[in-house]
């Protein structure tokens, strides 16, 4: 089944507006806090609004999507990023970057273990040595006990090009599959009849992280809750790092071992 969301990414920016450009500014302040170079590949781009941000501060990005709706959108708005389609699990774009960025949950897009190591050995084929990937998610580690994200119908309306959308969510636990699950309906006025979609995303535990990160050949430079792009507490470049664990947003700094680069 496609997605709608992804299928029209204006409306998606409509949905999840960021006028400004609170991600691409946090992954930037990151870069310069760890230490990172120029060259940055960002994984499951969109509509490449914080690639595009982030090649106006003076960075050479690259945009991987695997959507073709998102990144024909990306590439009209941006054209000074290059945009690739393909799995965030198999690309090789054969040469290497200094910074893999994997923002708003991408990375939980791979549901299994072997996802997930498919992905970081894609990341360590394309670092250079003691290059940076930053990462930002949700945090299975919230949802130990907190239940107020879960089962509840959350609605919102938001209007593209004059016509008012409504989309319902609701978000549960999978426990068999460490899976948050999400169903979405939205409805329209000339919309002939509700369109219901479903999407999921792997819930990591903080050590959870920590173990495959290690695995892969990475080490931990910065693993927090708070602040983030995505959090009630602001994001500034000199921000104390939370690392409580404990919030809705995980946000991850990890360095390639200069010795392990390649798959």
């Amino acid at each position: 089944m496609s997605n709608f969301l992804t299928d029209n990414p204006a409306l998606y920016e409509q949905q999840f507006p960021d006028p400004e450009h609170k991600a691409a500014r946090f992954v930037h302040d990151l870069i310069t806090r760890f230490g990172g170079g120029r060259r940055v590949l960002d994984v499951g781009c969109g509509t490449g609004r914080d690639a595009g941000h982030l090649a106006s501060l003076g960075y050479t990005v690259t945009g991987l999507d695997a959507a073709q709706s998102m990144l024909d959108y990306a590439a009209e708005r941006h054209p000074t990023v290059e945009f690739v389609r393909a799995d965030m699990r198999a690309f090789d774009l054969g040469r290497t970057v200094d910074v893999i960025t994997c923002l708003d949950s991408a990375l939980l897009y791979c549901h299994t273990d072997a996802d997930l190591d498919a992905f970081l050995a894609r990341c360590r084929l394309h670092l250079a040595p003691g290059g940076l990937l930053i990462a930002e998610m949700r945090n299975g580690a919230f949802f130990l006990g907190n239940t107020e994200l879960l089962d509840e119908v959350r609605t919102r309306t938001v209007t593209w090009d004059g016509v008012p959308y409504t989309s319902r969510t609701r978000l549960w636990i999978d426990h068999a599959a460490q899976l948050l699950r999400r169903s979405r309906v939205w409805e329209w006025p000339s919309c002939p009849a509700p369109l219901a979609q479903t999407s999921a995303w792997r819930l990591l535990f903080p050590l959870e992280l920590r173990r495959v990160l290690d695995q892969a050949g990475f080490d931990v430079l910065a693993l927090f809750d708070e602040p983030g792009p995505r959090t009630d507490r602001p994001w500034a470049p000199d921000a104390h790092l939370s690392e409580a664990l404990s919030g809705d947003r995980l946000h991850l700094v990890a360095r390639l071992r200069p010795d392990l680069e390649g798959p």
